[in-house]
């Protein structure tokens, strides 16, 4: 009788400890469900990352592609995002690629390395160029222009015309980006000591401005910092500034080229 009651109770026991084991494992399965149901929709969640538009070499600088649109801001699934995926413009400052991103992939950290922002190579690429305008501190507004600054170009120079020599001015480039700069102006001469203003342009204006600098004097105006708007290209004469005549059609066409 005894042993009976004993064995009751030990089946007794195992069912309850049976029945605490399968309310604890389903509590588990539910939990595990919970969890997998909002990995899933996390998962499923659409995030905005940097996708290359068009083909990024190898060596090209994070501020070319930002600055020249070689990138898109993609809509995408957050488990379709790589490692490291850029999801701001702003990542790509500082960075260079390390290999070819090809038009619909990610922009990822593996993808770019570090390099000094202050290297001018880190601003150029393609037909881009960098050239040193050769200035004196007046017409450089040197001490005024500072590295990330845009600035249009003026030069002036005599122009050989069939009614005689013409001292033209005329506008070069507009909203050059300053790619380096002297931080003082330094004074001695009547326009100050010659120095250099790096400013970024293609093969073709730097080839212009290249020409005008042996040849005219140059000048630097610096742009508003934000909201800088477009003007007309300008052709200066003497007969234009002072009695508003337009400048002679050999002006124009020896200017122009």
């Amino acid at each position: 009788m005894e042993f009976a009651q004993r064995l009751l109770g030990t089946r007794r026991g195992s069912t309850i400890l049976g029945i605490a084991a399968a309310v604890v494992a389903g509590l588990l399965l539910l939990v595990y469900l919970s969890q997998y149901r909002d990995s899933v929709s996390s998962g499923a969640q659409p995030i905005k990352v940097l996708v290359a538009k068009n083909l990024i070499q190898k060596g090209t600088p994070g501020d070319v592609i930002a600055s020249q649109g070689l990138y898109e801001l993609a809509d995408i699934r957050k488990d379709q995002a790589r490692n490291g995926a850029y999801t701001d413009v702003s990542s790509l400052e500082g960075r260079v690629a390390k290999e070819d991103v090809f038009p619909g992939q990610q922009l990822t950290s593996s993808k770019f390395g570090s390099v000094s922002s202050s290297t001018v190579s880190t601003k150029l690429t393609g037909a881009l160029r960098g050239i040193a305008v050769p200035v004196d501190t007046s017409h450089g507004m040197i001490g005024q222009i500072r590295t990330g600054d845009h600035v249009d170009v003026y030069a002036g120079f005599n122009v050989d015309t069939t009614t005689g020599t013409q001292t033209v001015l005329r506008t070069m480039m507009q909203n050059a980006l300053v790619l380096n700069a002297p931080a003082n102006a330094k004074t001695g001469g009547v326009g100050g000591s010659d120095t250099s203003v790096v400013i970024r342009a293609n093969s073709n204006q730097a080839a212009a401005i290249a020409w005008a600098a042996d040849n005219g004097k140059l000048w630097l105006v610096l742009r508003p910092s934000v909201n800088a708007t477009p003007a007309k290209p300008t052709l200066v004469t003497a007969q234009s500034l002072l009695i508003g005549v337009k400048p002679l059609a050999g002006v124009q066409a020896g200017v122009g080229r």
